[in-house]
């Protein structure tokens, strides 16, 4: 009997170390390809770029996860209580296996199989645990996979310490709605940072581990209560809050306020967009949604409000006078009149209108109901909201309301302010526009709009858009010519020209007014923006050396010299054209535009600055006596200062005396050029003070004519009044910088030369060595072609006795000192007059 229990006994030994054997075979077997796990040394993963305004407002999220990595250091309390007591009451007891997990798992396991199911059960896994499946390995659920987790929990164990864990696993876990990570989770479910976190909002993100759609909350609200209440009974078992602070969480909604993801601010999302794609062209895609840069952007939120309105109300003032074109759409209204309407999606960067259809009309009004609002869930709202539509406030239609409207019809309007329920009727605008307000110190881009709606249109009119600027470019012309001999107060013929071209064809270039004017100063040429004269001046310079200039001023790369592009024929952007301004504003230095200052990346390293200024003696670790740092402008000087300043004070005269007029309200100095090209297809204004340049253009997108009365003038300098006059309200008037060195003397406007006691005149600033001419010459004017007495009378006529007779040299381009040169025209026309 003994025996035969020896004998049972040993077969049973070795039975078990046989199965010891197995299992150790078949575990090493398992866990021979574990991947490294001293890899989350190095762990980095994808976190959202987040980009800022000047002041720090956030504009923009970009992420394909949206990660916010959060040191442990900085994780409240009760968010760590909250997941330990919904996920691994144990975490910091064990070795980085939960036991009483374990056997809860085998149980529900064993039980699965006597049921049927063979499928490996979930759960029973430590925090640990998920951070070895999260990190290392797949989410199949196999017995293998079990086992790999197991093992590399306990070497994870013993080479990280229990809050490098903890840290890994509240910034890796996935809780829905995009959300990785626990602080992203804040943000997203509760638009709160996580230290803002009530007990509740806490332990709901704690509930979502185990399946975020499980307990979504607004698809399965019922079963997230029950799963937040669950953990936050855990957490009352644990010792971390109290019976009734427990009990007053659990009466608590779920209070889920989702985060919208892109632009934050609804005025700025033509300028965030082209932050996105500078992003993406400098570090890649990769970078730009799972790097975690910081980007710190050049815009100012309250000048980016400002211009959005002024340009908006430009184009609806523009759009009004073209009449009403008809409802957004027409729907059948059934039973709910609100969910017919909900159909139709608004504009969502437009907060001031509403959609609303028309539910009744009669004579000059209509009842109409408002669209419900959209609940965070996605679903409208159960409220119904009705109005009255009334005729006598809109203003800019003249048809009773009922030749408008029907019943079904569904159209923009906007509250009456003042009249409780009482709307106007508004329209989406089809003219298009852009502006772009820079520092002309800097190139820093303070404001930028590119169109009338980014949710209608995504394409940026202030970068993308290739139009041409017409008489906008003219400056170009002018400063070329003063810094190469030419002063404000040089005279050029504005009578006839033919330009033959290269195919036989004749270009006949005209005035706006289509009359010519003779003689005219450069001054009064730019004032009063004579086509004809400038195209003259062109060919006495020369279009090889005006396409160099516009190359240096950064408003073409490669401008063929033809003198069509002295007119702004050519066509560039609104960003390139204001930055060109800027250039001249400042003085001269070459301005490069960014809308970006700084980027830092994931650990708050600068990576990229704007500013490549050099800081002389900033690097000093202390003081001897030495003078405060220099900063050192580095950018290369493209015009001279003085010319800059000439050409500045010349276009203070388009806005005192020119066809910019409408700037003067503004009451300080103002300098700047309209634009409208041929046909009115487009209208510009450029404008600068010295704190402020600013670029405007408006046009079809599918270029056709704006009507007869549609300028630069008319069109674009009002929408740079309305913003500048709100952009320095409060600032003093600043004048512009006069550089050391120039002169002033009183010219006459008309003739150019030194004026008489009691005529008309003007100051002009000139360089050293020049100065008013004491007797007229007259660029582009052939003394051959004309009898001495009919050219006298002639020059009488247009000038009176300011006229003191011709230098009979017939060569045209001056230099400084009054004596001509002959030209070289560097261009392929021939020209006639």
């Amino acid at each position: 009997m003994f025996r035969l229990l020896g004998w049972l006994f040993g077969f049973g030994m070795f039975l078990a170390l046989g199965g010891v054997a197995a299992a150790a075979i078949y575990v090493a077997t398992v866990t021979a390809q574990l991947p490294d796990y001293t890899v989350l040394k190095d762990y980095q993963p994808p976190v959202t770029t987040r980009v800022h305004a000047a002041d720090g407002t956030l504009l923009a999220e970009y992420a394909r996860e949206r990660r916010l990595f959060q040191p442990i250091e900085t994780v409240p309390p009760l968010v760590i209580q909250a997941f330990l007591s919904a996920e691994d009451k144990d975490f910091y007891s064990h070795s980085g296996i939960a036991v009483d997990g374990v056997i809860r798992a085998v149980r529900d396991n064993l039980v699965a199989r006597l049921d049927g199911n063979n499928s490996i059960q979930g759960g029973g896994s430590s925090i640990t645990q998920q951070v070895a499946k999260n990190f290392l390995l797949t989410s199949e659920q196999t017995w293998d996979r079990k086992i790999q987790e197991a093992v590399l929990a306990l070497r994870i164990e013993s080479t990280f310490s229990k809050n490098k864990i903890l840290e890994l696993y509240l910034n890796e876990i996935f809780l829905g709605l995009n959300s990785y990570g626990v602080a992203a989770a804040a943000l997203n479910y509760f638009d709160k940072a996580l230290y803002q976190l009530t007990l509740p909002e806490a332990a709901y993100i704690a509930a979502l581990p185990k399946g975020p759609n499980n307990y979504h909350p607004f698809r399965r609200t019922e079963a997230a209560i029950e799963r937040r209440n669950w953990v936050i009974d855990r957490m009352v078992e644990n010792g971390y809050v109290t019976y009734e602070d427990a009990e007053a969480a659990k009466k608590e909604p779920l209070n889920v306020i989702p985060r919208a993801a892109g632009s934050q601010l609804y005025s700025a999302e033509y300028f965030t967009e082209e932050v996105r794609r500078e992003l993406a062209k400098l570090y890649g895609e990769d970078q730009l949604y799972g790097g975690g840069l910081s980007v710190r952007t050049t815009l100012e939120p309250r000048l980016q409000e400002y211009a959005r309105r002024a340009l908006m109300d430009g184009l609806i003032d523009y759009d009004h006078r073209r009449g009403f074109r008809g409802p957004v759409a027409s729907v059948e209204l059934g039973e709910d009149w609100g969910a017919a309407v909900s159909e139709i999606v608004p504009l969502s960067d437009v907060p001031e209108w509403q959609l609303a259809v028309v539910l009744e009309v009669g004579g000059n009004q209509a009842r109409i109901g408002l669209r419900p609002e959209d609940d965070v869930d996605g679903r409208i709202a159960e409220e119904r909201v009705e109005g009255t539509l009334s005729g006598p406030e809109i203003k800019w239609v003249s048809k009773p309301v009922q030749d408008l409207l029907k019943v079904g019809d569904v159209v923009y309007v906007s509250p009456v302010a003042g009249k409780q329920g009482v709307y106007t009727l508004e329209q989406v605008p089809e003219i298009e526009g852009a502006l772009v307000a820079m520092d002309p110190r800097t190139g820093r881009v303070l404001a930028m709009v590119g169109g009338f709606s980014f949710a209608e249109s995504e394409f940026n009119r202030a970068t993308q858009a290739l139009r041409q600027p017409g008489s906008a470019f003219k400056p170009i012309v002018y400063a070329a010519a003063l810094d190469n001999g030419y002063t404000p107060a040089s005279v050029v013929l504005d009578a006839p020209v033919e330009v033959r071209m290269a195919d036989g064809s004749v270009w006949r270039p005209e005035n706006y007014a289509q009359e010519f004017y003779g003689p005219q100063t450069l001054r009064r040429g730019i004032e009063r923006s004579r086509n004809v004269m400038t195209v003259r001046l062109a060919r006495d310079i020369g279009m090889p050396l005006i396409a160099d200039y516009a190359q240096l001023f950064g408003i073409y790369d490669n401008m063929q010299p033809v003198l069509a592009m002295a007119l702004g024929a050519g066509e560039t952007t609104a960003m390139r054209m204001t930055a060109a301004y800027a250039t001249i504003a400042n003085g001269g230095r070459k301005i490069v535009p960014t809308l970006i200052d700084r980027i830092q990346d994931r650990y708050g390293s600068t990576v990229f600055r704007h500013d490549q200024r050099v800081c002389d003696g900033c690097e000093a670790e202390d003081w001897h006596g030495q003078g405060e740092p220099r900063i050192i402008d580095n950018r290369p000087q493209v015009l001279d200062p003085m010319t800059a300043y000439q050409i500045t004070s010349m276009m203070e005269g388009v806005v005192q005396r020119g066809t910019a007029t409408a700037a003067r309200a503004l009451n300080r100095p103002v300098a700047g050029k309209t634009g409208t090209t041929n046909d009115y297809k487009d209208a510009w204004f450029v404008g600068f003070t010295p704190e402020l340049a600013v670029g405007i253009y408006v046009g079809y997108d599918q270029p056709r004519s704006m009507g007869s009365s549609s300028t630069g003038g008319g069109m674009a300098v009002p929408i740079f009044t309305s913003f500048m006059a709100k952009a320095l309200q409060g600032k003093p008037a600043t004048p512009f910088n006069v550089p050391a060195g120039m002169t002033t003397a009183w010219i006459n406007p008309s003739t150019g030369v030194k004026a008489f006691e009691g005529e008309e005149a003007i100051a002009e600033a000139f360089k050293p060595g020049t100065g008013p001419n004491l007797m007229t010459s007259v660029i582009g004017l052939d003394v051959q072609a004309f009898d001495a007495i009919q050219r006298e009378q002639m020059m009488q006529q247009n000038y009176g006795s300011g006229f003191t007779g011709f230098n009979s040299r017939p060569s045209t381009r001056p230099s400084g000192n009054g004596t001509f040169l002959d030209p070289s025209l560097g261009s392929f026309e021939s020209l006639t007059d």
